[in-house]
């Protein structure tokens, strides 16, 4: 059995979009795309491929590890002290799809300073998107992650040939 400082933690959030999972795969693996809802970046949908997230207060390393095209994304997520798995789920609905993100790796911390830091991200997910923050699953966010701002530019702004 694994030690509690061993175990790892998650954040998933989910939300159906009224767009096909082309037109979210583009915003999710095309640069241009990525840095208009995220940071400045040189990605490329390979896997193997390392590339880096720029912002203001730095720089995440990442590596590209499983690629479905217009399914699955994931790739490594690496700052000083996180290194986690990023995963991005497309799955084909009715009126559009259903796009699920989950961040694995963290570690846990003391209580008291998980919690503050899972009350404050469960705050900025309800002001900015829909989502689910497990308990305790907290992770003090340096990067501003606005999923209203990322539809209405990204996936919004996409040309897609199927309608």
């Amino acid at each position: 059995m694994r030690d509690a400082a061993d175990r790892t933690r998650s954040i998933t959030v989910e939300r159906d979009i009224p767009h096909p999972p082309e037109k979210i795969w583009r915003a999710l693996t095309q640069p241009h795309l990525i840095e208009e809802w995220l940071m400045k970046n040189e990605f490329r949908p390979v896997v193997g491929h390392r590339f880096n997230l720029r912002a203001e207060w730095g720089v995440v390393d990442c590596e590209v590890r499983q690629v479905e095209e217009h399914r699955t994304l994931a790739y490594s997520w690496g700052d000083h002290d996180l290194k986690s798995v990023v995963t991005w789920t497309l799955i084909p609905t009715d009126t559009g799809t259903k796009l699920r993100m989950e961040q694995t790796g963290f570690r846990p911390r003391p209580a008291p300073l998980l919690w503050r830091r899972a009350r404050r991200l469960a705050a900025h997910s309800g002001q900015t998107r829909t989502g689910r923050v497990a308990a305790g699953h907290g992770h003090r966010r340096r990067y501003p992650m606005n999923w209203n701002k990322w539809i209405r530019q990204a996936i919004g702004g996409c040309r897609s040939s199927s309608r």
